[in-house]
């Protein structure tokens, strides 16, 4: 297949392992499959040109194989420098005939500069894991606000800054919500980042987690699915919260619950998933224990104050591949993991595909949402359509030979009704 001119990614040469990879993601992503078979035949999004700003992974790539299938013009570019799988992104351009521009470990300036590669296609619809894209729209890309008919949020993080956007009345388009759908954030943040990220803790550090206590700041559904797996491989977990109804509803579940400052004694491993900066502060790392280490899930590397640590830093080192080691002053040893960024796409491979069948269906789908409904959508933030979050439900039962029950004639009545008691 030709080769797109546009692209800035590691090696081409690289695209072979990474047709290979894509080609396993594929065979566990059997919504998304059928998705894009629909989509070859109808071609929804044809003429349509997508921004997407996505960690670029093997199932990333399954996703554009499906939008392009249904006729879109692509640019994709990294929504985390640490997180693209290089050979994957050289297979897109090789193979996929898609523009990427991503490579792992860029730095600061490069990852700018993709992200203005990507606004530079002029699109008319954005896909976003982070808010990225829509954040250089808003800033000082503002003239193109107007051709844009629509975009889409695939994680929390992001979503909170859209609807501050909207509450501010600055949101310049329309924006499906896809991280709010069910069969997104209920299984891939729960399920997909829970096995994840302790897949990337433990392929950086190769720590026993049995015996060690863990901490997990934020019970939301990235904390409680990193906190029920760090349970289930042994570890004594303590959860730290802000909400008390989540901190509740930890301490229901088994959990030890308390504050960070507590925390901060005990814990042998931390791990922030909260979407909030600062949560772990200069305070907290003074108080931590030699030999603590250090991780982030949440989207961006601002939840461990990681200028502080360097501050109290008298020396540092690199103990292991994605693994920076910091001396304080009294001899105490703390260890980072890939730089406080995304650890379960920084030093693992992200959700397992099963679980990014549904997340990136979701994505799919609402694109096609947006263009048959462009006319009709306000300057809002929008949940998925409910038919949509059923439809991958049922789509996602039937690819696991699952059958479920439907509702006679009565019941239905039964439960539309309010006349017909005990």
């Amino acid at each position: 297949m030709a080769t797109t001119k546009r692209h800035d990614v590691k090696d081409l040469s690289l695209a072979p392992e990474g047709v290979r990879r894509i080609a396993w993601a594929d065979r566990h992503m059997p919504v998304l499959a059928a998705i894009r078979d629909r989509f070859e035949a109808e071609q929804p999004l044809a003429g349509y040109r997508i921004a997407a700003c996505l960690h670029v992974t093997s199932e990333t790539a399954n996703l554009m194989r499906t939008l392009k299938a249904g006729g879109a013009d692509i640019v994709l570019c990294a929504s985390n420098p640490l997180s693209t799988q290089d050979d994957v992104a050289a297979a897109l351009v090789e193979e996929f005939d898609v523009s990427v521009f991503a490579i792992k470990g860029e730095d600061n300036d490069t990852y700018y500069r993709h992200i203005e590669a990507a606004v530079d296609h002029k699109p008319q619809l954005t896909m976003d894991d982070g808010a990225d894209v829509i954040g250089v729209l808003h800033s000082h890309r503002r003239e193109q606000l107007g051709d844009i008919l629509g975009g889409m949020e695939e994680t929390t993080t992001g979503v909170i800054r859209l609807k501050a956007l909207e509450r501010d009345g600055a949101l310049g388009f329309p924006v499906i919500a896809v991280n709010d759908a069910n069969t997104k954030h209920m299984f891939d943040n729960r399920y997909g980042t829970g096995q994840s990220t302790i897949d990337g803790i433990i392929r950086a550090t190769n720590v026993l987690l049995a015996g060690a206590t863990f901490v997990v700041a934020g019970y939301g559904w990235v904390g409680k699915g990193v906190a029920l797996r760090a349970r289930g491989m042994g570890a004594h977990v303590i959860v730290t919260e802000v909400d008390p109804l989540r901190a509740l509803e930890a301490t229901m579940d088994g959990f030890e619950v308390g504050t960070m400052n507590k925390a901060a004694e005990t814990g042998d491993i931390f791990c922030t998933a909260t979407g909030d900066k600062s949560v772990i502060t200069r305070e907290h790392l003074e108080r931590m224990k030699d030999g603590a280490i250090l991780a982030n899930t949440g989207h961006f590397n601002v939840e461990i104050e990681i200028p502080a640590l360097r501050q109290l830093a008298t020396e540092t080192r690199k103990a292991r591949e994605f693994v920076e080691e910091f001396e304080l002053e009294d001899g105490k040893r703390l260890f980072l993991i890939a730089e406080g960024r995304l650890v379960n796409l920084s030093s693992a491979e992200g959700h397992p595909a099963a679980v990014m069948d549904m997340s990136f269906a979701n994505q799919a789908l609402s694109a096609e949402y947006v263009v048959t409904n462009a006319a009709n959508l306000e300057r809002r933030v929008y949940p998925v359509p409910s038919e949509i979050d059923s439809e991958i439900a049922r789509l996602k039962l039937a690819t696991m030979g699952i059958e479920i029950d439907t509702l006679s004639e009565e019941q239905a009545k039964y439960l539309a009704s309010w006349d017909e008691g005990t």
